[in-house]
């Protein structure tokens, strides 16, 4: 805070506690002349006199109070020069007793409700020692550097490894009906703006419900997409996951590939289909699309690619729409939830996540360690 600012509170922090006990003090110091019944003489509709009577000591008191308060929390916070006085007021923060200020209170509330929050998840959702042992070494490799852009690429790989080591007990907690309460109630806090409140997604976002998954829907994957985010590149001068590909196939290019694709696919809208387009599609896409979508068209996992025989669409399986995407790309943001929720709370997200697709009750991993 600039010398100008924190002069500017003082003043107006000071003046108004100089106005009021200034014009308390006037008020107590300053009586009226008074008549000898004891009033002031002054008289309303021939009736109503005015009397001097003295303040409630009880009134005084608090009132004076508050006049003492006001002191205190000068020197308790700061609210004197608070460029160059923090008060004597502190809190504990990452283990360290730090000047209380707003912010280092929002954090030290956090950490205070997140060891709450671990303590009920240890005790009463997973009480299992191995899993405990896996989550306290993610934690320690996350302490490292905890701002994920600036780990190193030997960092992010250990990281991920433990990430993908806690599937097992994603499974068990997906068994687990206080879990899956738990974990409802995180998604519906987080996730239902863009996948519903069923998690039945909407164009764009996919259907969580179901078993079609971009990225995998086992434990594992659910875990690292929580963790890290599904991210598109956001400047204009990069390619999307689904790179826009008029500019090297053609208007002509695009409308074939778009009635080869519908010709694999389920057809949704029934629509008559051209077979010379479909050929030419198919020539093209065995040279420009393969590599994604693999020869099949079935998709690949590691790319991110969807299965486009299956007839499942995020962004509509129409011709227009169909055309659309191969014309301009397609590209979205799932944000990467580590750092906003943290190890246990996506543990419980991933297991309602995992338990939308996949019904069954999943017996206990390593229960001999519990």
């Amino acid at each position: 805070m600039s010398i100008f600012w924190s002069s500017w509170i003082t003043i107006l922090s000071l003046a108004c506690w100089l106005g009021i006990l200034g014009v308390l003090l006037f008020v107590l110091r300053n009586k009226p002349d008074l008549q000898e019944d004891g009033t002031t003489g002054h008289i309303y509709d021939d009736v109503i006199q005015e009397y001097d009577k003295p303040l409630p000591k009880w009134w005084l008191v608090i009132f004076f109070g508050t006049i003492v308060w006001g002191l205190v929390y000068f020197l308790l916070f700061p609210a004197i020069f608070p460029s160059h006085f923090n008060g004597f007021s502190t809190v504990e923060v990452d283990g360290k007793t730090v000047p209380w200020s707003s912010e280092n209170e929002l954090y030290s509330d956090l950490e205070k409700n997140n060891k709450v929050f671990t303590e009920n998840f240890n005790n009463n959702f997973l009480p299992n020692a191995a899993a405990q042992k896996q989550l306290a070494t993610l934690a320690s490799l996350q302490a490292k550097e905890p701002v994920k852009s600036e780990r190193s690429s030997e960092l992010s790989e250990q990281i991920q490894a433990n990430v993908e080591a806690l599937a097992p007990y994603v499974k068990e907690l997906s068994g687990n009906q206080k879990a899956l309460m738990a974990g409802e109630r995180l998604f519906l806090q987080n996730c239902a703006v863009c996948h519903g409140s069923t998690a039945q997604g909407a164009p764009g976002y996919p259907n969580l419900t179901d078993n079609d998954w971009l990225h995998g829907g086992e434990p594992e994957n659910i875990l690292v997409t929580l963790h890290n985010g599904r991210h598109v590149n956001l400047d204009p001068t990069q390619p999307l996951p689904m790179p826009a590909q008029r500019a090297d196939i053609g208007e002509q290019g695009v409308r074939a590939v778009a009635e080869y694709v519908l010709s694999i696919s389920k057809n949704q809208e029934k629509t008559e289909l051209d077979p010379a387009k479909i050929t030419e599609g198919k020539t093209i896409f065995g040279e420009k699309c393969f590599i994604c979508h693999g020869q099949d068209g079935k998709g690949m996992i590691s790319a991110g690619a969807p299965n486009l025989t299956d007839g499942i669409w995020l962004f509509g399986g129409d011709r227009e729409t169909v055309q659309e995407t191969i014309r301009n790309g397609r590209g979205g943001v799932m944000p990467e939830w580590e750092t906003k929720l943290g190890n246990e709370r996506i543990m419980l997200l991933a297991s309602y996540v995992y338990s939308l697709s996949n019904n069954a009750v999943v017996a206990p991993a390593d229960s001999a360690a519990k």
